[in-house]
């Protein structure tokens, strides 16, 4: 009897073993690795002294620091809910086509999420050229003159938040359209025989059974968008403007190329801090939604 109950247990173990392995070889020690740097001086490569709480200090009082976060979350407000709100609508539509006509819809969409982001940089740098970009007439028009919104500041946010949502939404749609397909139809027929109009079916039906894909979907966008470093970095011309700056970009100028590898650890470890706290509340606002 104790070799029958021990059996199950090791087979577990066996099972089990080689992902716990390799999960705590790539990715607690990594992190714990990371935590130590924090408290070091470190350059990019090798150890450095210990400083204690001191690029914690540096951190919290330094002003490139403090614009990396009002950009990121800056960006995030642009493109998260935008995305998620426009995937949904654009699923809802797409949900009503039938045959071919939904396929090429749906691969319309989906196709620019397959682009590399050089390519979605090199398509929307041409068509945003203030002198020969297939907008230049529009901007024309507003300005009265030639402008290169991707060069002005109070443009650039907006235009490359505009970008990422063209770039991403068509995988936000794939994941709304999974989720629509399974609500059974004869829910709907009961609410027409109901007579409930196209809103009320919406918001007593499609929206709370869609509800969890929605809140997956905009963790999954805020998580991608809390790390937003390509886009940035190709429209900003290699990310030499401050004002433009983001937190995994402060991350990369601090280790890579002031080779400060202590206070970019430090910046790193705030970030991961960032997005597991927000995926935590996300997931919570899932269940809290679920049990009323």
């Amino acid at each position: 009897m104790l070799d029958f109950r021990r059996r199950p247990s090791i087979t577990a173990l066996i099972l089990v073993g080689p992902f716990v392995l390799i999960y705590a070889l790539l990715f607690v020690y990594p992190t714990l690795m990371m935590i130590g740097l924090t408290f070091t001086d470190s350059p990019l490569i090798g150890w450095g002294k210990w400083v204690g709480l001191q690029n914690y200090t540096k951190l919290f009082a330094d002003r490139l620091f403090s614009l990396a976060v009002w950009n990121t979350l800056y960006f995030v407000l642009l493109s998260v809910f935008p995305s998620t709100l426009l995937g949904l609508a654009i699923a809802l539509g797409v949900n009503r086509l039938s045959g071919w006509w939904q396929s090429a819809v749906l691969a319309a969409f989906f196709v620019p999420y397959i682009l590399p982001v050089s390519v979605v940089f090199r398509i929307w740098q041409w068509a945003l050229d203030g002198e020969f970009g297939i907008f230049e007439p529009l901007f024309r028009g507003f300005f009265s003159s030639n402008m290169s919104v991707y060069r002005s500041i109070p443009a650039f946010m907006p235009v490359v938040a505009f970008v990422t949502v063209w770039w991403l939404v068509g995988f936000n749609v794939l994941l709304f359209i999974a989720g629509l397909r399974n609500i059974s139809s004869e829910i709907y027929d009961a609410a027409e025989l109901d007579g409930a109009t196209r809103w009320q079916q919406f918001t007593r039906i499609t929206w709370p059974l869609i509800w969890p894909v929605t809140v997956l979907v905009a963790t999954i966008q805020l998580i991608l968008q809390l790390k937003i470093f390509d886009q940035i970095y190709l429209f900003a011309a290699g990310g030499r403007t401050d004002a433009t700056l983001s937190m995994v970009q402060l991350v990369y100028r601090s280790a890579f190329q002031r080779n400060q590898g202590g206070y970019g650890a430090t910046v790193a470890l705030v970030l991961f801090a960032v997005i597991v706290i927000v995926s935590v509340l996300q997931f919570q606002l899932v269940r809290i939604r679920s049990d009323r």
